[in-house]
């Protein structure tokens, strides 16, 4: 009998230890956010993701009431950020603010990765669109994507199209773009979009698939002219330009920028981020401020909605990427 008085004590500990910590847990959900939250931005301080998560993150702030901090992490193409969030403590007070390259390019073009997209990361919310338009130097004359094709056409592998750098989004769009559209062109990488535009400028090369708001300065002065967005849809911003997919069907790049945790994050606390997220993007000046930046704030309908369209974008880029038999290491 005392044996089994004994065993009983341990379970009875057991089972109220285990109640204590749920209820602890519990109540640290319920009061989230106690103390101040980080964004772990895989680019540095100034460009169009730091835009996004400053003009964000004052918002959030105000509505959890607890600072956020800005943690600017760039290297190795936004795969420094997100290795530190894979491994951070699932609490919900560490998130990623992510572009497609680390999440939805990389686990094709590299052999491994310090993370598994999949698996250690959950899907908060979609956040924005920054907007990538097709931008050529003016001197060949043409003035609409399908008048491009035509003229590229005639000059097979003499066309030269730009970009940030091998394995980026934007070669993967000049990739995409030439296999659809049946042209062949000649990629020129450099480190980084600003050094490529000012050869564009120059006629070295003859398009990019860029950042708008890069270029917007040389096309404002005539030296650069846009033909299309790269997005399915026409842009709010750019209503006047028509989409890539008008001309060359199928065509469809969209450079999103999303909010991700541990994917082990209480999911009462994931939820809670997609409301506040959500609500911050809705506010006029934080479109009026991104908007000036070439970007164009958008959430999700459901954390749910946008860990599918995540998905499907990784098996895209997967699919460009060894169509084109990109190796990058």
């Amino acid at each position: 009998m005392k044996i089994i008085a004994g065993w009983f004590k341990l379970v009875l500990a057991a089972v109220l230890g285990s109640c204590i910590a749920w209820a602890a847990s519990a109540h640290a959900q319920t009061n989230y956010p106690t103390r101040p939250l980080r964004i772990l931005v895989p680019f540095p301080a100034g460009g169009a993701i730091d835009t996004i998560a400053r003009t964000l993150g004052e918002k959030l702030s105000s509505q959890l009431g607890q600072p956020l901090v800005i943690d600017n992490r760039p290297g190795a193409g936004g795969r420094i950020a997100a290795g530190i969030v894979a491994t951070a403590d699932a609490d919900g007070y560490t998130m990623l603010l992510s572009t497609p390259g680390p999440i939805s390019i990389s686990p094709a073009l590299f052999k491994s990765l310090p993370y598994d997209p999949e698996r250690d990361f959950l899907a908060v919310t979609r956040v924005a669109e920054i907007i990538n338009v097709m931008v050529v130097n003016p001197t060949p004359g043409v003035k609409t994507v399908k008048e491009f094709v035509e003229w590229a056409k005639k000059r097979s592998g003499e066309v030269r199209f730009g970009s940030s750098g091998a394995g980026q989004p934007d070669h993967l769009a000049g990739e995409f773009f030439q296999r659809l559209a049946g042209v062949k062109m000649t990629h020129v990488p450099y480190k980084g979009g600003g050094p490529a535009l000012v050869d564009l400028v120059a006629g070295d090369l003859q398009v990019m698939f860029s950042t708008y708001v890069v270029a917007a300065p040389h096309v404002s002065t005539g030296r650069l002219r846009v033909l299309a967005v790269t997005t399915p849809q026409r842009q709010r911003m750019l209503p006047e330009l028509p989409t890539i997919g008008e001309s060359v069907p199928g065509f469809d790049v969209s450079n999103w920028t999303g909010v991700f945790v541990s994917s082990k994050t209480p999911r009462a606390i994931s939820s809670r981020l997609f409301v506040e997220f959500n609500k911050a993007v809705l506010y006029p000046d934080v479109k009026t401020r991104q908007n000036l930046a070439g970007i164009d704030p958008i959430g999700s309908a459901t954390p749910e909605e946008f860990q599918t369209f995540v998905r499907e974008d990784t098996r895209r880029w997967a699919g460009i990427i060894r169509d084109a038999n990109i190796k990058v290491e």
